[in-house]
């Protein structure tokens, strides 16, 4: 049976902050609006570009484009090292925007917002979307800045309104419904829509879909049982056609940080103090997030490739001393000199349901780990710290991850 497209009023918003942290600095610093900016996590001509402003990506610069290269296209490119405090205020403030619209928002990163109208006061609902979209692009520029702009999305379910939201960059505004659904695929490719990477616009081809437009018009039981081989087929039938299906909060499976070395050829204790930070960053987020874990695993990258090994722990934990132990053990046997660090938490259980030893100093690290998180959370991250990572913090800037709020 042919699904139709659904009809319904479009009660799905899509925020999307153009070009995010190069226009927080445009906003921050005038001088640099209408000026080549780009952001990088380290200022090294070999770092990757996390973001660049529009008049960087006319001169061809876009996310992950290499410094050294972009000063090449662009000799009078401003290049600046992330500032992560000045990302969390915009992240914060636009969604304290957001949240006066419905109870039901859902920051899908530190620059797009998801608004559901379905849940909102009456008289939200009676108002026109596009007024509302029209009114938050306002309300940006007057209670953050004046350079802050936005693309704004409307649409059925949340893959259309982002779908929209991606349209008419910078600083636009696209609403997609039953009427006019065809023609906005008809001006996309298979890789546009969110989700199809190069893997799946594959298979797609195999069957003889190569455009979106052929893609919405295709049957359930090709996607499902050739295609995609399963609920993501159907789920792809449905979403294509405006119906939701993403509307779903993820379970948190594991909690980790990594870190490319700030030197080459460092040796075993300075890469372990390195392991120490990322150790105490990691234990930090757990309790963050409310969360012990029992399995630590931990990888060194060397020019050779990767390298990894595992350790159980027999109780639940969320404290430093207890990761940092179970990851100095696992260094001992690993390959140097290395390029790149990491420290990941798995098997994670609620706090909750977390089992405190029956004898044991459970308490007492209790009592210090809370000390430690509230005075580093009203001074600042690492105003309390180990004295073995003295004076890592600045070699070790925590960056702001695009894919995640959990930490914001």
């Amino acid at each position: 049976m042919l699904l139709e497209v659904n009809r319904a009023r479009p009660m799905v918003m899509h925020i999307d902050l153009n070009s995010c942290f190069a226009t927080v600095e445009q906003q921050s610093r005038p001088l640099l609006r209408g000026r080549p900016v780009a952001i990088v996590n380290r200022a090294t001509e070999h770092t990757a570009i996390v973001t660049a402003s529009y008049e960087a990506k006319q001169q061809g610069i876009g996310v992950g484009t290499k410094l050294r290269a972009a000063r090449l296209l662009c000799p009078s490119l401003v290049a600046l090292e992330s500032d992560p405090p000045k990302y969390r205020y915009v992240y914060r403030k636009l969604m304290a925007i957001l949240e006066e619209y419905s109870p039901n928002v859902r920051m899908k990163s530190i620059d797009e917002g998801v608004i559901d109208f379905a849940q909102s006061p009456p008289e939200l609902r009676q108002r026109e979307l596009l007024d509302i979209g029209r009114e938050i692009k306002q309300r940006l520029r007057d209670e953050i800045g004046c350079y802050m702009r936005c693309n704004v999305g409307i649409g059925t379910n949340r893959f259309l309104a982002k779908t929209a939201a991606g349209l008419d960059k910078p600083d636009g505004m696209t609403q997609i419904t039953h009427h006019n659904l065809r023609s906005v695929y008809e001006r996309l490719k298979l890789e546009d829509l969110t989700g199809i990477a190069h893997g799946y616009s594959a298979r797609l081809r195999e069957v003889g879909i190569t455009t979106p437009l052929m893609f919405l018009d295709a049957d359930e039981a090709t996607l499902e049982k050739q295609v995609f081989h399963g609920k993501p087929g159907r789920d792809w039938y449905r979403r294509l056609r405006g119906w939701e299906v993403d509307d779903v909060e993820h379970t948190l499976q594991y909690v980790g940080r990594q870190f490319v070395l700030d030197e080459r050829g460092l040796g075993y204790d300075d890469v372990l103090r390195r392991f120490h930070g990322l150790s105490e960053d990691v234990a930090a987020k757990l309790r963050a997030q409310h969360v012990w874990a029992r399995t630590v695993r931990i990888y060194v990258r060397t020019r050779h490739g990767y390298w990894h090994a595992l350790h159980h722990e027999r109780r639940a934990f969320h404290d430093e001393a207890t990761l940092f132990a179970a990851v100095q053990a696992l260094f001992r046997n690993a390959p140097l000199p290395a390029l790149e660090i990491g420290v990941t938490c798995m098997n994670l259980t609620a706090e909750q349901e977390a089992q405190l030893a029956l004898f044991g100093n459970d308490e007492h690290i209790e009592h210090i780990t809370s000390a430690i998180d509230e005075i580093n959370g009203l001074w600042g991250d690492h105003t309390v710290h180990s004295a073995d990572t003295l004076g890592l913090n600045s070699r070790m800037k925590r960056k702001i991850p695009f894919g995640s709020t959990r930490y914001l």
